[in-house]
């Protein structure tokens, strides 16, 4: 578009229209609109002379450019706000249809073709957006998804339409925003596609991308797979950002909007940083829990492994007692041949001791395998100690029987002369025999002083074990 040239220096009813309509277009700020190629170029009113022009002058490239950054700019700033605002009015799931949400893509596909290298193909040359957009997969893990999902759509055979699809896809994701801040960091990588004076590469771009955070508010649902985004065309529609007369009353709620906004834009970032914190602590309480159960279920496999070896032990100390009288008691049943009343005596005793072997060695052995029952097999031990007890009590009532039998076996070789060798072969053999039973009393003495004393550290032991379960 050439500049506007009035017919006089006064000013005239049109001119006056023209001035007005121009300064009140939103997004240009006090621009006017020209084209210089594929974009827009933007020139301000003030330095536009109302008087014609004597030649039309070459303007500087980087000026340029940097005029349509700004420029672009602002059309982005106009855009979010507009989408933003009108999807607060709606109050419903945006979707492809919806024309503000149309212009919004059209903007954001102008503003990340702007400065791009034209890459040299077989066909001519190509500028695509697509190539920076694949980048952002490699800087933000989240973005891979929406990637594949945009390579494995069937109907997308171009470049273009591959990048209009991932820019739907990410602003469905909430996340548009934080992709653009991580591509724009990264400058280094940028610069392979895009020339030094490109929006990205300046610092618009990183103000359009902090623009886009206000876009978290929106929801939006898209179904792309029968739209044709290969053949669109992106054109900036101008008529949805000029201010009608009555546009300026509702500037007032403007500033409460945006308040309302950026307090929601903050509550829903400090939510998202919330809830990652609480998603790290809940995998360290995890982790905590694993590793605590862990160490429980070890502890209690070397109690129990310290237990049966210690129950073990007990056990071979009570066979071997056994065996020790065992053989006692075979010997005491071979001296107790001459008298079969003491044999049979002995014998049923010998026969009692192997039933109280037998069954300690039971309770030993259900010690081991029930850990509960510790206690129950203490009372029994108890029991048998009694028994054992008892048993002595009738050994010691025969020692007293035979001593009296001696007495009156020596009575009667006073009384008589006849057999008083046999009776003195008979008191000798008597003597004997009682000192054997003697000798075996203390023996089965000290075996009851030595099974009480186990029956202590049994005792003990079974207190440990049971403080150390509970």
């Amino acid at each position: 578009m050439s500049a506007l040239t009035p017919q006089s220096d006064m000013p005239t009813p049109t001119t006056d229209k023209i001035t007005q309509a121009a300064m009140e277009t939103i997004y240009l700020c006090k621009f006017r609109v020209s084209m210089d190629g594929e974009w827009l170029c933007l020139r301000e009113l003030d330095d536009i002379s109302l008087t014609p022009d004597p030649e039309p002058t070459h303007e500087d490239p980087d000026y340029l450019m940097a005029n349509e950054r700004m420029n672009l700019m602002n059309m982005a700033k106009l855009s979010i706000k507009g989408l933003i605002e009108s999807a607060l009015n709606l109050g419903r799931t945006l979707d492809s249809d919806y024309a503000p949400l149309q212009q919004f893509f059209v903007v954001m596909e102008h503003c990340l073709k702007h400065g791009l290298k034209a890459k040299k193909t077989f066909l001519g040359q190509n500028k695509s957006f697509w190539g920076p957009l694949e980048l952002v997969e490699k800087l933000v893990p989240e973005a891979a998804e929406i990637t594949a999902s945009v390579k494995d759509l069937p109907g997308l055979k171009t470049p273009v339409g591959r990048g209009r699809a991932w820019l739907r896809l990410a602003l469905m994701q909430k996340k548009l925003s934080e992709y653009m801040k991580a591509l724009i960091n990264r400058k280094d990588l940028l610069s392979e596609f895009y020339e030094p004076n490109a929006l990205m590469m300046e610092e618009e771009g990183a103000i359009i991308a902090g623009l886009l955070v206000g876009l978290n508010v929106i929801d939006a649902n898209f179904c792309m797979k029968g739209e044709d985004l290969d053949s669109q065309v992106g054109v900036i529609d101008f008529s949805m950002y000029l201010k009608d007369g009555n546009s300026t009353k509702g500037s007032e709620g403007d500033g409460q909007i945006t308040a309302i906004l950026d307090q929601k834009n903050y509550v829903e970032e400090l939510n998202r940083h919330l809830s990652a914190t609480v998603n790290n602590l809940q995998a360290k309480v995890d982790a905590l829990e694993k590793s605590n159960t862990k160490l429980t279920e070890e502890v209690s496999v070397m109690e129990n492994h310290l237990m049966i070896i210690t129950l073990q032990e007990e056990m071979e100390r009570v066979k071997e007692e056994g065996s020790y009288l065992l053989e006692s008691n075979r010997k005491v049943t071979k001296d107790r041949t001459a008298d079969g009343h003491a044999l049979t005596e002995a014998r049923k005793q010998l026969k009692e001791e192997t039933q109280l072997r037998l069954d300690v060695e039971k309770e030993l052995e259900v010690q081991i395998g029930m850990r509960q029952e510790m206690e129950l097999a203490m009372k029994m031990l108890e029991k048998d100690v009694c028994e054992k007890q008892d048993a002595l009590v009738a050994l010691r009532q025969q020692l007293d029987d035979l001593r009296a039998l001696k007495h009156e076996l020596s009575f009667k070789l006073q009384s008589s002369d006849m057999g008083v060798k046999q009776k003195s072969e008979l008191n000798s053999r008597l003597e004997e025999k009682t000192n054997q039973m003697a000798a075996t009393i203390k023996q089965l003495e000290q075996s009851e002083k030595d099974l009480v004393k186990q029956a202590k550290t049994l005792n003990s032991a079974a207190n440990k074990l049971i403080q150390k379960h509970h």
